[in-house]
């Protein structure tokens, strides 16, 4: 499969634990992608990993330049792979940017199986994950349950839920009166699994989506209280400052919609009728 990537989540200690996974999916990799790329090749001499990869270094301080040459990297049809010094990317590490511009190209995102499914949910979601909390499971009893999402109302870290398939809809139309339809979240089936699926969108969108019937182990991310108000001229100012630094125009509007609330469709709109897109 190209046109893909794969974040994939590297020993936290003992290189030992390497998963077959993890090798599999770093010898098959077009490029590898790494925090440190010395720190990886020491893990592929440990693990006994060869690989022919085009392998490129993606820190902090180069992310915001490299991740639109890694994106174009995988609409030519590489299949990139993502790792960092130790655990998951995009749990604070590189990664969130990466992920975030291969979703808004229409880039297909994965993960290599890892300890828990709340990391490779947040990982996957196109969230930020700098900061998040697991919730787990809620209370089935719909007072309880409500009184634990208004306690949420202003949690401003990215939520990470545990929910049945057959209680999605109930849990997506109590978490809509609390936060709003708004709301950006993604829903998280069978991870890993060979019917994975994530979908994303606001509360409302996921809410319809539940329509059908749904199946499968289930991790519901949702994106936490935004920060004070900032208006549409606000925003704009906010996609210019990060676009400046490189950032790729689609990345941005994304990014500044999460932080201000404001819909990605008007935002959008109205970028490109500022002719942001294009500076």
């Amino acid at each position: 499969m190209s046109r893909v990537l794969i974040l994939a989540g590297t020993p936290i200690g003992n290189s030992l634990y390497a998963s077959e996974a993890l090798c599999e999916a770093l010898r098959s990799a077009d490029v590898i992608a790494a925090e440190d790329t010395r720190v990886l090749r020491t893990l592929l001499l440990r693990i006994g990993v060869e690989v022919s990869a085009e392998v490129v270094s993606y820190f902090e301080g180069n992310e915001a330049t490299r991740t639109p040459q890694l994106v174009q990297r995988m609409l030519q049809g590489a299949r990139l792979v993502l790792v960092t010094d130790a655990g998951m990317p995009s749990v604070s590490d590189p990664g969130y940017r990466l992920v975030r511009g291969a979703i808004d190209a229409g880039v297909q995102v994965s993960c290599v199986p890892g300890p828990s499914a709340v990391l490779t949910a947040l990982a996957v979601s196109g969230l930020t994950a700098d900061k998040f909390c697991f919730e787990g499971f809620l209370p089935r009893k719909a007072g309880e349950r409500a009184g634990r999402f208004t306690e949420l109302v202003n949690e401003r870290r990215t939520m990470v839920f545990f929910e049945a398939p057959h209680r999605l809809a109930v849990f997506l139309a109590a978490s809509i009166v609390a936060f709003g339809e708004e709301r950006q979240a993604a829903v998280c089936r069978e991870l890993t699994k060979p019917y994975e699926e994530v979908i994303r969108g606001t509360l409302a969108e996921l809410l319809q989506w539940t329509s059908g019937e749904v199946r499968g182990e289930i991790v519901v991310v949702i994106a936490g209280a935004q920060t004070p108000t900032v208006d549409l001229l606000g925003a704009l100012a906010l996609v210019r400052e990060r676009m400046s630094t490189g950032e790729l125009f689609s990345v941005a509007v994304s990014e500044v919609a999460v932080l201000t609330g404001i819909r990605r469709r008007e935002l959008y709109a109205a970028a490109l009728e500022e002719k942001i897109s294009v500076q």
